[in-house]
């Protein structure tokens, strides 16, 4: 749970909670109201008026960053032969094939992306369940299941993040850190929209983009002017 303290008070009465602000705005005063003594990381929440129960479609995909995300990225690779030669000179952190697999079944975690070539994909599956529910088993369509896996690491070395609706259709991102400036901030929003409104499922009907609040880890959130989104 957020901090109510004495610090994040204070910095609440900058934001009216009864005004949707334009993204310049809503950037300006999330920088403004950040207080912890940490890099925060900003954060973004998007509700859609979307129902994944219906038509069996999700809302997910991914995007390239601009700005990057201001984080380190810790990348496994599942492979094999040369790829795994491939993967260590673009920069993954931890490769291998079948070692890998047994030491993520004992319960080892340690990465934000795990990325694998179709031909590992059979013996990866068996991970599913442990993986799935982190939100890390390598996938077609977040472009984490591939042969090219030189251009893959540098990727999500770059700053490209996965999304994915939950099951109430609200997203979860990662927009950047305090410490970006404005303009930087901005680029990663609005290449975010750019890359939610390309994931619409053709199902979808009405309005996509019901609210957007952004904030920093520790600051009061603040709502952001769907019309004025891109």
């Amino acid at each position: 749970m957020r901090d109510r303290g004495k610090k994040f008070i204070e910095k609440a009465k900058l934001v009216d909670r009864a005004k949707v602000y334009s993204p310049v705005d809503a950037v300006k005063l999330v920088k403004q109201s950040a207080f912890a003594k940490f890099d925060e990381t900003v954060d973004l929440t998007v509700v859609l008026g979307f129902d994944q129960k219906k038509g069996g479609e999700t809302v997910r995909g991914t995007v390239a960053l601009p700005a990057g995300t201001g984080k380190s990225v810790r990348i496994g690779v599942i492979a094999k032969g040369d790829k795994i030669s491939e993967a260590e000179a673009a920069g993954a952190d931890f490769t291998g094939s079948d070692d890998i697999i047994q030491k993520i079944s004992g319960g080892w975690l340690d990465f934000d992306v795990l990325i694998a070539t179709p031909d590992m994909m059979g013996s990866v599956g068996r991970l599913g369940k442990l993986l799935g529910q982190r939100g890390l088993m390598p996938n077609p369509k977040s472009g984490t299941v591939t042969f090219d896996i030189a251009k893959t690491v540098k990727e999500f070395k770059g700053g490209k993040i996965e999304f994915k609706a939950d099951k109430t259709g609200v997203l979860h991102l990662k927009a950047g850190k305090v410490s970006f400036d404005e303009a930087s901030l901005l680029k990663n929003f609005h290449a975010i929209f750019e890359a939610i409104n390309k994931a619409r499922p053709a199902s979808a009907k009405g309005t996509f983009i019901k609210s957007v609040t952004l904030s920093s880890t520790m600051g009061p959130g603040v709502k952001v002017d769907t019309k004025k989104l891109i």
